[in-house]
């Protein structure tokens, strides 16, 4: 079965090399005859690859240590579904899940109807470069992280899954990141394929990834936030946010995709920006592989990392090879083309749009400069030099506070500059005046939070009232869809200005039926239970919250032992009154003794789930966005 599972790669990677070979010389003679064999070889190729990933499933479920892989991430106590998400617990797997992702879209774009609009030379070009990205992906699992090896002889217990990623997070995060990095696979060789193909009257390779590109989007955005969410909820120190390395990495695509975006919506509505959005496109596929090369190279040390394991060079010189190519193909395929219409001035909603890309990747270049710090910083310094999270608090929030105030404008500027309305503007102006007033009044004193929140607010509310007084925005999905996004954003930065600064925490030593106090809240100590199983053992204390001496909920935060692993883990728990809309009571274990003395650490963190209820609505509303209908637009 080893044998056969490695197989489905190996045959795979020489369809994708004799593919693509192909491709390159039906191009190099002008023909396009073996166009449908390359397609249907691809189609082949998926099939194999799910083949393969069926037979690690199967592994995994059926507890066949034989497989290294299997013997290395799961054991013979560890629950199916987790012993399921063990499939990207490790690098052979995740890089494998990613490969069968990237194949899976490009059979799935072989057979939409928009893909047969474009002309067979753009096909070709599209098969050269997807078809080497996938031979990329197979060598890799072929030479130097194969998910197949067989373990002689075979142990009778794994290693068992590291209880930080016991999880339900673990279930859904690492698949949502790799369905964002694998979806930008489409659009990314589409748009240098059509560069280079030249034809103008076929559908743009934007509207023929339209849906390509918000699914990924949408993966990326919720796998973030979603991680966020695992972060807060598993690690015991109440943060969802520790500018780690690892979260870093992923939010660098996230930045240069997002600035896309906003530059897509010229190119479609205003004709401009053609060969910036072919380099935005490319270098969102890159970065992903940069986020990759981060996390498994060794170059960072990260919670999260996997360490060198062999592939951190040929990622880095796929990486490096991309992006000279990408710059390549944009100047021979723009070469004596003509440019798209001028851009509008700064104060109109082209301006704003362009300025709020360039802010994007400018939080983009920051933070991966600020990753890359301890091995920039080698350069002239025996020792490396990291950057904490002081650091990007300090430089990138601004920016953040900056984009939230032209997130609350934006919508109410003109196309080719001003406002809609004189009124517009100086009730847009009052409002945001009031809120920083009121919560000014209310303590909220910190300058970036203080901007942070009324910007936000002030956002929220000003989409309510365009939608409220203008039918034609109402009318379009696609306005749903992008003012759903942004009204999402706005309650998360109303959220991240509030939980952040103004969490108030405090750690206590309590004996059964003592409390302590913090921001108005009564939080009872109970009781303790002890439990354990074959696979672990826990200690639990039961914690009574109490508002204005009347009982709100339960608290029931654990400490874990887990059968393979030496340390304890906290499982931390939480209470959010009133729908989760204000304060979030959230409380750690951090130690008992055995006459039921807990060491407690309890936080109130204001407006918290804003975050979480905001990033829901962002990872929704792009839904609406999606067209399924077959696009007759042509290239300008």
């Amino acid at each position: 079965m080893h044998l056969a599972a490695y197989l489905t790669l190996l045959i795979s990677l020489l369809f994708s090399i004799f593919g693509g070979g192909a491709a390159l010389l039906q191009r190099w003679h002008g023909r396009s005859n073996l166009l449908i064999w390359i397609e249907r070889g691809h189609v082949i190729q998926t099939g194999l690859l799910t083949l393969g990933a069926t037979i690690l499933f199967a592994a995994l479920v059926a507890k066949d240590f034989s497989f290294s892989y299997v013997a290395d991430y799961t054991d013979m106590f560890l629950p199916l579904f987790y012993r399921l998400t063990a499939f990207w617990a490790g690098q052979a797997g995740s890089l494998f899940f990613w490969a069968w992702i990237v194949a899976i879209c490009g059979a799935a774009l072989c057979f939409s109807p928009s893909y047969r609009a474009l002309s067979p030379t753009t096909r070709l070009h599209f098969w050269i470069f997807f078809l080497a990205l996938m031979a990329f992906f197979l060598l890799l699992l072929t030479c130097w992280s194969n998910p197949f090896l067989e373990a002689v002889p075979a142990p009778a217990d794994g290693n068992g899954l590291n209880p930080l990623l016991q999880n339900p997070g673990m279930i859904f995060h690492p698949p949502l990141l790799f369905l964002g990095y694998a979806g930008f696979a489409i659009p990314g060789c589409l748009a240098l394929a059509q560069t280079l193909s030249g034809k103008l009257d076929e559908p743009s390779w934007l509207d023929v990834t339209r849906n390509f590109t918000l699914m990924s989007w949408i993966g990326l955005t919720s796998g973030i936030l979603l991680g966020g969410w695992w972060s807060y909820m598993e690690l015991g120190w109440g943060g969802y946010w520790a500018w780690d390395p690892v979260e870093n990495a992923s939010l660098v695509p996230w930045l240069v995709a997002t600035a896309f975006l906003h530059t897509a919506v010229l190119q479609t509505r205003r004709n401009c920006l053609h060969k910036t959005n072919v380099f935005l496109m490319a270098l969102t596929l890159l970065t992903c592989f940069v986020a990759t090369y981060l996390v498994r190279s060794g170059v960072v040390e990260s919670l999260h990392a996997f360490g060198a394991q062999g592939v951190g060079k040929p990622l880095l010189i796929f990486i490096v090879f991309g992006l000279l190519l990408a710059l390549q193909v944009i100047y021979v395929g723009f070469s004596g083309r003509e440019s798209g219409r001028a851009l509008s001035g700064l104060l109109s909603r082209e301006g704003f749009l362009v300025m709020a890309a360039w802010v994007f990747l400018l939080l983009g270049a920051v933070i991966l400069l600020g990753t890359l710090w301890p091995v920039i910083s080698k350069l002239w310094s025996p020792t490396s030099v990291g950057l904490d999270a002081g650091f990007y608090n300090r430089v990138c929030l601004p920016f953040f506070a900056l984009l939230g105030l032209m997130l609350a404008a934006c919508p109410w500027l003109e196309w080719k500059g001003g406002l809609k309305t004189a009124k517009s503007g100086v009730l847009l102006a009052l409002v945001f005046l009031a809120l920083a007033t009121g919560l000014w009044a209310a303590g909220i004193r910190l300058p970036l939070a203080l901007v942070g929140a009324a910007a936000g607010g002030t956002c929220g509310l000003g989409i309510l009232a365009l939608f409220a007084t203008d039918k034609a925005t109402r009318s379009l999905m696609s306005s749903w869809g992008a003012y759903g996004v942004h009204f999402g954003l706005a309650m998360v930065i109303v959220g991240v200005a509030f939980s952040g600064p103004y969490e108030v925490s405090k750690e206590a030593e309590l004996k059964p039926g003592e409390r302590v106090t913090l921001q108005g809240y009564d939080i009872i100590y109970r009781d303790m239970r002890d439990e354990s199983g074959l696979a672990m053992a826990l200690i639990e204390a039961k914690l009574v919250v109490e508002k204005n001496g009347k009982p709100i909920g339960e608290l029931l935060p654990q400490r874990r032992m887990y059968r393979k692993f030496p340390n304890t883990f906290a499982e931390v728990d939480t209470l959010a009154p009133y729908f989760g809309l204000g304060d979030e009571v959230y409380a750690t274990l951090l130690s008992s003794t055995e006459d039921k003395t807990a060491t407690l650490k309890v936080s109130v963190h204001p407006l918290v789930n804003w975050l979480w209820y905001g990033s829901w609505l962002m990872s929704l509303f792009p839904l609406l966005g999606m067209k399924w209908r077959r696009t007759h637009s042509k290239r300008a």
